[in-house]
């Protein structure tokens, strides 16, 4: 919905969630950006749509509804037509035992609107007004299977194998068969929570696979003769070389899909079949979680939080690719991210765009490599750096200086876990009385599917299920299952599974452990459900070690201590190990056992 500027300020000002002062520098930005002050006050987080319109409805006594797309039945929403619910902004989410219609619009004062509705569906009708966003996500449902849509795109009449040499202007323009397809495979894997898509052509066919919750699907099958129009089209996209198809290209463009503004990062790769494409998405609308939503709880959140208030200092996270290092970085950046403090980063590529941060991207072609970036940014007046990675002993030493000449360091590196970190230091050549004086802690992590919060249901493990639980996280005596027990009672308190409200998930609020014995585990439903696509699993979650740097921690460093040594000492000073912490977040019904062994097994 569309708010005039002065119905905003009256709004913002009455409920007195900012000041005149304020108010009057977000009309500043509201002019320097040409954007009305409705867009400004949600960008920044000031309020959020949803509050926004609720206390519109408010003032011109309307209903308010906050849509919930996957609660509304598709014979339903088909009563009115796809064109005119999408023309006005319309959704018909439900009908009551009388007849009426309960219709949620963006604009309740849209006279053309009601007129239509009235002469469609009938004169019955209870409006009520929904976020915008809702409703984009809503009208999504018109939308069938991505191979229906597909197939009914690609027509069976279509011409015959095109060579991606003889493209016609109308192959590849935007509104031409493969342009939709191109948009209906983004589309798709946008709404399926996909993190990355990739085409892979073969002998006969073009294979489309969607990476969800770290595991890839088939998507769909295309006829190969659409592959040359398809990789084209893509490239066209992302501004790279349409006739180079030797070398791979890396490219980006951006897409809006409903009320989502994201980022494509498209890579292409010669293979035996023809060129391969992959694209990895990056919402660019989503807000940074924070480190509690992220699943951070008790000892690693303590941590955490007081290595990042220091004034200066490394802190390092590591895990291998795909382990979700860039994403705690954003939520730490954001949490400390404020007008008084410089925040300079040197990455490859820039994922997550931090408002008022300065990112720059690494060109190792031009010269702009982690360690001549980092180099440039000391002299940029940094308050806090962030280094995509260290790779090298260079970056590695001139990330040290700079923890050691006042600044506030973060960085990842490639390593297993949290206490192998430091030995990898020593071996890039770095003095271990530095690392000692510098690092401030180390966070090690995987991400792991979350459990269906739908589906998901807990038993009651018999004695062969609990015994080689007991073996597989070496809970070798009762002192070892009171201190599981104690976890979870402390992460329960953390609020890591607790309820959501809805009926049926009151077991969570439960322990699933006394100090003697494993009452239940939690366990995918093996057809899962709608709600996760048949999966049992919907979403990812993060499991964490954070090593805090501590006085004999130090003391192992500077010995030259082993990577065991060191983790010992870790726990023996409260650190939860990774393998354990996602064995917590299994009792408390967040993931499953099966999923913490996939990541985490060294065996």
């Amino acid at each position: 919905m569309k708010i005039n500027d002065e119905q905003i300020e009256k709004l913002l000002l009455d409920a007195g969630i900012i000041g005149k002062e304020a108010l009057g520098n977000i009309k500043a930005q509201a002019d320097t950006e040409k954007l009305g002050l409705q867009d400004i006050v949600v960008k920044n987080n000031i309020i959020s749509e949803k509050d926004l319109t609720k206390m519109y409805s408010e003032t011109i006594d309307a209903h308010f509804i906050d849509l919930n797309p996957k609660e509304i039945k598709r014979e339903i929403l088909k009563l009115i037509p796809e064109k005119f619910a999408k023309q006005y902004k319309v959704v018909l989410f439900g009908v009551e035992e009388d007849g009426s219609k309960l219709i949620a619009m963006e604009d309740p004062d849209d006279v053309q609107a009601i007129n239509f509705l009235q002469k469609q569906i009938g004169t019955n009708l209870k409006m009520f007004v929904a976020p915008t966003s809702s409703i984009l996500q809503a009208l999504d449902q018109y939308r069938d299977n991505v191979s229906s849509e597909l197939t009914k795109v690609l027509a069976p009449d279509q011409e015959e194998a095109e060579d991606d040499e003889d493209l016609s202007e109308e192959d590849l323009a935007e509104d031409s068969p493969i342009a939709q397809t191109v948009n209906l495979i983004i589309e798709y894997a946008i709404k399926s929570s996909a993190s990355d898509i990739h085409i892979e052509p073969r002998e006969t066919y073009v294979s489309v696979r969607y990476r969800v919750d770290g595991i890839l699907k088939e998507a769909n099958k295309l006829p190969k003769k659409v592959h040359g129009p398809l990789v084209s089209r893509i490239k066209i996209l992302s501004n790279l070389k349409i006739d180079e198809r030797r070398a791979p290209q890396d490219g980006r463009f951006k897409i809006q899909i409903g009320s989502g503004f994201y980022a494509l990062r498209v890579s292409t790769l010669p293979i035996s079949e023809g060129e391969k494409v992959v694209m990895r998405i990056l919402n660019e609308s989503s807000k940074a979680l924070t480190l509690e939503e992220l699943g951070y709880w008790g000892k690693s959140l303590d941590t955490i939080n007081k290595a990042i208030i220091q004034p200066h200092g490394m802190i390092l996270v590591t895990g291998p690719t795909g382990s979700g290092k860039s994403t705690s970085l954003f939520s730490t950046l954001s949490l400390l991210n404020k007008p008084s403090v410089n925040i300079s980063t040197v990455e490859d590529p820039v994922e997550y765009k931090i408002p008022g941060a300065n990112q720059t991207q690494v060109n190792p072609k031009a010269g702009m490599t982690f360690a001549s970036g980092l180099r440039a940014l000391l002299r940029q007046d940094p308050n806090i750096i962030m280094v995509g990675e260290i790779r090298d002993g260079e970056t590695a030493g001139l990330g040290v200086q700079a923890a050691l000449t006042g600044h506030l360091v973060f960085a990842t590196l490639h390593t297993n876990n949290a206490a192998t970190c430091l030995p990898r230091l020593l071996d890039m050549g770095i003095e271990p009385f530095l690392i000692a004086s510098t690092v401030r802690a180390v966070v090690g992590q995987r991400l792991v599917r979350r459990l269906c919060v739908d589906c998901r249901s807990p038993e009651k493990p018999d004695a062969t299920t609990t015994k080689k639980i007991y073996e597989t996280f070496r809970v070798v005596d009762k002192t070892k299952m009171k201190y599981i027990h104690e976890l979870e009672k402390a992460a329960l308190d953390g609020g890591i599974g607790k309820s959501n409200g809805k009926s049926g998930h009151s077991e969570t609020d439960s322990l699933s452990t006394t100090e003697d014995t494993i009452m239940k585990i939690w366990k995918a439903k093996d057809d899962g459900c709608e709600a996760c696509g048949h999966t049992g699993y919907k979403g990812r979650i993060g499991i964490y070690e954070v090593l805090d740097n501590s006085s004999d921690v130090q003391k192992l460093i500077v010995g030259n201590g082993t990577s065991d040594a060191i983790q010992n000492q870790a726990v023996a000073g409260g650190m939860v190990i990774m393998q354990i912490d996602g064995f917590i977040k299994a009792l408390r019904g967040q993931t499953s056992i099966e999923e913490i062994l996939r990541v985490t097994s060294e065996r």
